[in-house]
């Protein structure tokens, strides 16, 4: 509990340090065409949460608590960070970027072992050439979280529900320090933010994200990451392939996301935050009630669900 206790305060603390940081350096976020947001705001404050969640791992590390692999991978997300940084002040080419993140993601696998089979619970896919899907789903983790980081609040509270989720469902400590260490910025970043993660934030929640995927990709429970994530990676997946689909250009920026329409058709910021927290908790209580052997058909039905909600979406703002 104290631990707990010292990762939020730690996380508070250095978040407003950082927000006061970035107002004097005038490290801004400035509103453009494709923003949801209409004031100038301070941005990184997504580094607080990544300096606090390392370092309580470091902590877990030399107490034994995480095993050494998957300590080492984590440290990998150090690259991806600070490119993101030199990002958020800069705006570096695109390319340097991808190949920061394809090394790291190399790196991780490499140190995790490789993936050599996936659990689906009900039936269990081995392979080689898993190891091929798995660097391409860590590239786009990392992507799709930096992409659905676009309202107040939204993809700090899904870094919380996931933390917590997995805490709850499989006693993963290491999720719930880091949903802690969400928390903390979160409460500077709920509507009306004033703060935001920027992409040293996002981009390095998603190669977390990935990592610890992909650590239990042989485990029962690895159907439970997915579909805890399902909002984002379908959200990103759906909108990525209706713009390839209408041949725009991919790396253009764009507010053609799911929860950026909705937000276009009406919803204030928090309505749509709000909204997106009772999905996440309807996934966790869908977990907790289901069996493993259950998780595949479950993902179907989420997937349902989900698809239903595209096309209501659809109704109230068209994909234009």
């Amino acid at each position: 509990m104290s631990i707990s206790i010292t990762v939020l305060i730690s996380s508070v603390v250095l978040t407003y340090l950082l927000r006061a940081f970035a107002h004097k350096k005038q490290i801004i976020d400035i509103p453009n065409e494709r923003s949801s947001h209409t004031l100038p705001t301070p941005k990184g404050g997504g580094l607080a949460i990544i300096t606090v969640f390392l370092m309580v791992n470091i902590y877990l590390y030399m107490n034994s608590q995480i095993s050494s692999s998957l300590f080492w991978a984590l440290i990998c997300v150090l690259p991806v960070t600070a490119v993101s940084m030199l990002d958020d002040l800069f705006t570096l080419p695109a390319k340097i970027r991808f190949l920061v993140q394809l090394l790291s993601s190399l790196l991780a696998l490499y140190i995790l072992g490789g993936v050599d089979s996936v659990n689906l619970g009900c039936c269990i896919i081995e392979g080689v050439w898993i190891n091929i899907i798995a660097v391409i789903s860590m590239l786009w983790l990392i992507n799709l979280y930096n992409f659905l980081d676009g309202l107040d609040g939204y993809a700090a509270s899904e870094a919380v529900f996931v933390g917590v989720s997995v805490f709850l469902l499989f006693h993963n400590e290491v999720g719930l320090y880091l949903a802690l260490a969400s928390l903390g910025f979160l409460l500077f970043n709920w509507p009306k933010a004033s703060f935001f993660m920027g992409d040293v934030g996002s981009a390095s929640l998603g190669f977390i994200f990935a990592v610890l995927l992909l650590n239990d990709a042989g485990n029962p429970n690895f159907l439970a990451w997915v579909i805890l994530l399902s909002l984002f990676w379908f959200d990103a997946t759906v909108t990525l392939l209706r713009r390839f689909k209408n041949k725009e250009k991919l790396f253009q920026a764009h507010r053609k996301h799911m929860y950026q329409r909705l937000h276009q058709a009406g919803w204030s910021h928090r309505k749509v935050l709000l909204g997106s927290i009772i999905f996440n908790l309807l996934l966790l209580v869908g977990l907790w009630f289901s069996k493993v052997e259950y998780y595949l058909y479950l993902l179907g039905s989420i997937l349902l669900i989900l698809w239903s909600m595209l096309k209501y979406i659809d109704k109230q703002k068209g994909f234009e």
